[in-house]
C-alpha cells in the first residue's frame, strides 16, 4: 500500500471527512483491521482564508507547498489537497514535488463523466463558482459547467465560511442549498450536480437533490485509495 499524503487543515472539519473515508475505504477493500497509511499537514486555516480574501494566492499557494514538500519528506507517495478551492494554486504545489499530485477536479470530472452527466452544476466557494481555474478543469473533460445565480451564489459561500466550516450544520441552510440546487436543475438544465467544497458533504446528499450528485471530498479519497492499492505496472 502506498502512503498517502493529505494537505488539509482548510477546514480540518472536511480533513476529518478525508481521515475517516480513506481508512474506511482502505478497510472495505482490504477488509480486517486494515487501515489507510497516510501522512497529514493541517494548515492554519485563517491564515489562508486571509490570503484567499486579499487575493494572494502565490503566497497562499507557497503555504502549500511547503505542506507539500513536508508530506513527501514524512513518506507520501502521492499527494492530495484536501479542499476544491485552493487547487487554483495546484500547480504550484505539483511542482515543488516529486510525487503524483491526485486533482481533485479530475477525480471529480471522471466520475460525472461515468455517470452519463455531462451539464452539471456546480456548488462550492465563489472562488470555485467564479474563477476560472476549476470549471475550466471541469470543462477540459468535456463537461458543461453552470454555476448558481449572484444571489445563490452568495447564499452558498456565506454558508460555507460561516457555518459549515465552523462545524455549524443547520436545516434552514439545508432547504436553502435545496432551493439552490432546484433552480440549477429546472432553469439552468443541469443533469446532475458537483458538491464542489468539502465542506458542502456535511450538508448536503443524495436526498436533497432530484439529480445525481456528486461529493467531491469521497470522490477524491476514492481516487486515492484506488492510486494507493494499484500494482506497480
Amino acid at each position: 500500500m502506498k502512503t498517502i499524503g493529505l494537505i488539509g487543515g482548510m477546514s480540518w472539519e472536511s480533513s476529518a471527512e478525508y481521515y475517516r473515508l480513506l481508512n474506511e475505504l482502505v478497510r472495505e477493500r482490504l477488509g480486517g483491521l486494515h487501515s489507510a497509511r497516510c501522512v497529514l499537514y493541517s494548515v492554519d486555516f485563517a491564515e489562508i482564508e486571509r490570503l484567499q480574501v486579499a487575493g494572494e494566492w502565490e503566497r497562499a499557494g507557497d503555504v502549500l507547498a511547503a505542506a507539500a514538500k513536508g508530506v513527501e519528506a514524512a513518506g507520501a507517495d502521492l499527494v492530495l489537497i484536501c479542499t476544491n478551492t485552493m487547487h487554483k494554486v495546484a500547480d504550484q504545489v505539483r511542482d515543488a514535488l516529486s510525487v503524483p499530485l491526485l486533482h481533485l477536479g479530475d477525480a471529480t470530472a471522471a466520475a460525472v463523466l461515468r455517470a452519463g452527466v455531462r451539464r452539471v452544476g456546480l456548488l462550492g466557494t465563489a472562488f470555485t463558482m467564479e474563477q476560472d481555474f476549476y470549471r475550466e478543469r471541469l470543462a477540459g473533460h468535456g463537461l458543461d459547467v453552470v454555476v448558481p445565480d449572484e444571489a445563490g451564489r452568495a447564499l452558498v459561500h456565506r454558508v460555507i465560511y460561516e457555518e459549515l466550516c465552523l462545524g455549524v450544520v443547520g436545516e434552514a441552510s439545508r432547504a436553502a442549498y435545496q432551493e439552490v440546487i432546484a433552480d440549477l436543475v429546472e432553469r439552468q438544465g443541469a443533469e446532475g450536480v458537483i458538491l464542489g467544497c468539502t465542506e458542502i458533504e456535511l450538508l448536503i446528499g443524495a436526498e436533497d437533490s432530484p439529480v445525481p450528485v456528486f461529493p467531491t471530498t469521497r470522490l477524491h479519497a476514492e481516487a486515492a485509495v484506488e492510486a494507493a492499492l494499484a500494482e506497480e505496472v
